[in-house]
């Protein structure tokens, strides 16, 4: 690991590995193919040594990005998807058989516990818990228990997963602990620090920043021996047992699903990640502004957020982060505000679906993103008709908090 610090590896990270006539960036290869003058070269890069045969399953540009994610991770390997949903499903397909079971949290994101349902129509035996206490998660444990998957923030509840002591669970009963990282991304915290296996992240949200280009990445932390996980395949079976399971990611997953990111828009999120350290910590202070300001305010019944000393999970938090708390609040108006009348009010906050971007982003969660979910699963969640999820950006905080009470005084 360089003694640098974290946006300075990011930074410099492409000119110091391979630089091509000393440019600052690694170049955008758009080729499909990628030829040999020896054959036995050709057929040494399909055994595995390392090397490009097709762009399905990466090109130099992506590898570059993957060696970036890899640095802020501190990991020791990363796949890099066309989106994070396909990053989550690479995951479980890869690594999961019928007959499994897969523990994760009752809070998971709508499009992630959507992507389980499927899973258990594949024969995958899905457990939900609240994950905010180990000791529910100890308790699901079967002798077919494969996998726990948990965020480190809940999307759009916030809740912290008790993540240190879950993972000591996993170390203990030899589980593959999958963890992603999205809304607190690998600055606030990498979450091998939690003892993850595999670590997820949607490269869309605070690592791109820009809301101009999807992705995913599913890092490998070297803290999980595959050797006695009994569905890797044996081709793949070679080299340090550390890394099967990712070689397994990146062949089932990546090349026979085809989920693979483009090397132009692996470009854009590596150019975005250079200045992640510096959004995260003008996001953070904007959020937590925001929620003091919202949760003294006579209109708004409750604010969720890690920051504020009534959240549940506090000190968790503090502990885990550093003292941020990220960009993620749930906000639920009083009841006599129709909620629809006052999002239209709204001048700065953005009306659109997206997390971990430069602007504002404000939803109202259970009429579109947790709708299919039914109002029973919603209140099961803790989501009333009048709950709002905001993704704060990067403008200034005294526009945001007179944005919202503008809109709130004349709702």
């Amino acid at each position: 690991m360089s003694e640098n610090g974290f946006t300075t590896q990011i930074v410099h990270s492409d000119r110091r590995s391979d630089s091509v006539h000393g440019a600052i960036h690694r170049p955008i290869h758009i080729s499909t193919e990628y030829a040999y003058s020896d054959a036995r070269e050709l057929v040494a890069v399909f055994q595995g040594k390392s090397g490009y045969t097709y762009a399905r399953q990466g090109t130099p540009t992506t590898a570059a990005l993957e060696a970036q994610v890899t640095q802020m991770e501190q990991g020791e390997a990363t796949v890099i998807f066309a989106t994070g949903m396909a990053a989550l499903a690479a995951t479980f397909f890869a690594l999961l058989r019928q007959g499994d079971h897969l523990i994760t949290s009752k809070y998971i994101f709508g499009n992630t516990n959507s992507l389980l349902m499927t899973l258990a129509n594949f024969g995958v035996e899905v457990s939900l818990v609240d994950a905010t206490d180990a000791s529910e998660v100890a308790a699901a444990i079967k002798d077919t228990t494969r996998m726990v998957f948990v965020e480190t923030i809940a999307n759009p509840g916030t809740q912290i997963a008790d993540l240190v002591a879950i993972g000591d669970l996993c170390k203990a009963h030899g589980l593959v602990y999958v963890v992603d990282s999205t809304l607190s991304s690998p600055y606030l915290c990498p979450s091998k620090f939690f003892g993850a296996s595999l670590v997820v992240n949607s490269l869309s949200k605070h690592i791109g920043g820009h809301g101009n280009g999807l992705g995913g990445s599913v890092t490998q932390t070297g803290l999980y021996d595959w050797a006695n996980y009994p569905h890797i395949y044996d081709a793949y079976r070679q080299g340090a047992s550390r890394n099967w399971g990712l070689l397994q990611i990146k062949k089932k997953g990546l090349r026979d699903m085809g989920g693979t990111l483009s090397s132009d828009v692996a470009h854009r999120v590596s150019a975005g990640a250079e200045t992640l350290a510096l959004r995260m910590e003008r996001i953070c202070a904007n959020a937590l502004t925001l929620a003091n300001f919202l949760s003294v305010h006579p209109k708004v019944a409750r604010v969720h957020y890690p920051g504020l000393t009534s959240h549940p999970q506090h000190e968790r938090a503090a502990q885990l982060f550093g003292g941020r708390f990220g960009g993620l609040l749930g906000v639920e108006l009083d009841d006599r505000i129709d909620v629809f009348d006052f999002l239209n009010r709204l001048r700065v906050f953005v009306l659109a679906t997206h997390l971990g971007d430069n602007r504002t982003l404000v939803l109202p969660v259970a009429h579109t993103i947790y709708y299919e979910m039914g109002p029973e699963r919603r209140a099961l969640m803790g989501i009333p008709d009048g709950f709002l999820r905001v993704s704060v950006g990067i403008e200034d905080e005294n526009d945001l908090t007179g944005d919202f009470s503008q809109a709130l005084e004349s709702a």
